[in-house]
């Protein structure tokens, strides 16, 4: 088995200190983190837990506010909705490409003129406010979110993206990751926006499902509900990417348990289908939050079971099995002039299985590493590179997409 590199070096492929924040909330509430660090890790000196974080629910406050009830259709705000201005999941695309000896090129991006394929993008747990449950107001962490994962995929789908009650980083850290009113708050408002999406917008469109952390637990549970038992709408399905989010199957099968009738995606032209991974530089520890079934992220779409059962780990370098090269794309720190910035042969990537875990292994190409920077596990080995689980692969899942999509209207 590849172990990998340790990737050590600090990551510098920000657009600003929010994103930068945003993005590192992201994984630190998606598991439930306890710590008061956990709303701003990349600049806290304290350390993210290593302990499960359902376990610190009993030491906090017995006063909560009461669930409120999810909006209804009627009431659905769109934080990226095709055609309005401002919408952060259609922003400027252009991308500086960075080689390994610093040579930089500009290529000129743009979104999708006409496109028959729509995406429906759940972003991960951002939400700083106070309360358990978020509320619908939308706010820079929420913007950038979803321009950092979302807005690459406008190249080939109209990108939808409801704002939901969430579980906040408070919430998450007070509720653990287990099933209870506050989480069904959170996937209430998400149901609530696929069902108006559906009934007033989706016109028989083709759907990509993309979802990342807290996000990917929505999808997992609203594709477990409303689409892989209802053929009718299941044939709408060109694929569902549930990243950092544990999709599980049995032993050496590609589908089953979390899923019953969607398999896993084994080529790039294949269609209602999912993409799963959690990636890590080394094998996750018993303790790890991602890609060990029946704990950590499991809980938060009530997968409890362990016997039997592993996490899914589909490689989108390398669809059929393999090891392949990552595509990275991030949004561009203030050195580099485009808005988006890559690292073309800096990493690879191979599924992994060991010790009862399944992982996309990431390895650095220390030939190209040059002077660019490398992605880190800040909240440590718990987590991976929870962080850059969609980023590491961006340039690779939205070339995927393009093919299923074509795949697809062919078919």
């Amino acid at each position: 088995m590849t172990t990998g590199q340790h990737l050590s070096r600090p990551v510098s492929v920000r657009l600003s200190l929010r994103r930068r924040v945003a993005g590192a909330v992201l994984a630190a509430a998606a598991a439930g983190c306890s710590s008061s660090a956990a709303s701003n890790p990349t600049t806290s000196s304290t350390k993210a837990p290593t302990s499960s974080p359902a376990s610190t629910a009993a030491t906090t406050a017995t006063t909560r506010p009461a669930p409120v009830p999810a909006p209804s259709p009627a009431n659905t705000i769109w934080l990226c909705e095709p055609g309005t201005a401002d919408d952060p999941c259609a922003p400027n695309l252009d991308t500086t490409v960075v080689q390994a000896n610093g040579s930089k090129s500009r290529v000129q991006v743009s979104e999708a003129s006409s496109t028959a394929v729509d995406c429906f993008y759940v972003y991960p747990t951002v939400s700083p406010e106070v309360t358990i449950n978020s509320n619908l107001a939308i706010q820079p962490a929420e913007v950038a979110a979803a321009m950092e994962q979302a807005a690459q995929f406008s190249q080939v789908c109209r990108v939808w993206a409801p704002m939901y009650r969430q579980e906040t980083t408070k919430g998450l850290a007070e509720e653990g990751l287990t099933d209870n009113p506050y989480e069904q708050i959170a996937y209430g408002s998400v149901l609530s926006a696929w069902r108006d999406y559906l009934a007033h917008h989706n016109d028989g469109r083709p759907v990509v499902f993309i979802g990342h952390s807290q996000g990917a637990a929505m999808l997992i549970d609203l594709l477990r509900s409303q689409v892989d038992p209802n053929p009718n709408v299941r044939k709408l399905l060109v694929s569902a990417l549930i990243i950092g989010g544990n999709v599980e199957v049995p032993i050496g099968k590609v589908v089953g348990s979390t899923f019953k009738h969607i398999p896993a995606c084994q080529l790039a032209s294949q269609t209602g289908c999912v993409i799963a991974y959690s990636s890590f530089s080394s094998e996750p520890p018993p303790s790890s939050y991602f890609g060990r079934p029946g704990q950590g992220v499991s809980l938060q779409s009530g997968q409890t079971e362990k016997a039997g059962v592993q996490v899914l780990c589909v490689n989108p370098a390398a669809m059929g099995g393999g090891t392949g090269a990552l595509e990275p794309i991030f949004a561009a720190p203030k050195r580099v002039t485009a808005p988006w910035v890559e690292y073309p042969g800096l990493y690879s990537a191979t599924c992994e299985s060991s010790g009862g875990a399944t992982w996309l292994n990431i390895e650095v190409n220390t030939a190209a590493v040059g002077a660019r920077p490398l992605v880190s596990d800040p909240l440590g080995p718990n987590w991976g590179l929870h962080l850059s689980d969609v980023n590491l692969a961006l340039g690779n899942l939205v070339q995927i997409v393009k093919t299923e999509a074509s795949s697809f209207q062919s078919g």
